[in-house]
């Protein structure tokens, strides 16, 4: 959508905006690593994303969700290679969108990241560089809620100090979570993947 003025603030999803979709490759390393058969990868994301819900909202520990995937415990050394290669799909980033965040940052918009993220990768989300950016990181491991769960817009409003959603944007590349925002009153934009309507609704006058 086209917004005619900044907003006072702004609230970003992480995956699918800042970061960028895992590809297929992600995927089969993951698999491999959890010595799933090569030729059911659709099976592997089905298990997957079955408990991620629950892991993503603080409820599973690491060897409690990866053993709802996996349907047995993995030792010490497999959960340890399970999480790093798991971190590692989610990590890369959109250095388009970054420089437009950048720019953002500099004109003094505040920012809040607010992502449905399970703790181990919340930790390591909280190390990169673009997180300096943010004024806050929300993540749902933390708050024990997920998106679009209202409450999680609610806290993320209070942490921008807007009083007026109104005057808050939220940019996310779901749209049901886009929509639970607008019921709230916040300004939306259903990120696609082009940064140029990302530039345009954070700085429009540029």
């Amino acid at each position: 959508m086209t917004l005619l003025t900044s907003p006072d603030a702004v609230i970003l999803d992480y995956n699918g905006v800042i970061g960028l979709q895992p590809t297929r490759a992600h995927w089969l390393r993951l698999a491999r690593t959890a010595s799933w058969p090569e030729d059911d990868l659709a099976g592997f994301q089905r298990a997957f994303w079955n408990a991620r819900d629950l892991y993503d909202a603080g409820q599973l520990s690491d060897l409690a969700y990866w053993a709802r995937v996996l349907g047995a415990h993995p030792g010490p050394r497999l959960l340890r290679e399970l999480l790093a290669a798991d971190t590692a799909m989610w990590t890369e980033t959109d250095a388009r969108v970054l420089s437009v965040l950048r720019r953002a940052h500099a004109t003094g918009l505040p920012m809040v990241l607010m992502s449905n993220a399970p703790a181990h990768l919340s930790t390591v989300l909280d190390t990169h560089e673009w997180r300096r950016m943010m004024t806050q990181a929300l993540y749902s491991a933390r708050l024990e809620l997920c998106k679009p769960d209202p409450a999680v817009y609610h806290h993320a409003l209070q942490v921008t100090g807007v009083r007026d959603p109104r005057r808050v944007l939220f940019v996310d590349d779901r749209a049901d979570n886009c929509r639970a925002a607008a019921r709230l009153g916040l300004r939306t934009l259903h990120y696609n993947g082009s940064s140029d309507a990302l530039q345009e609704a954070l700085l429009p006058a540029h």
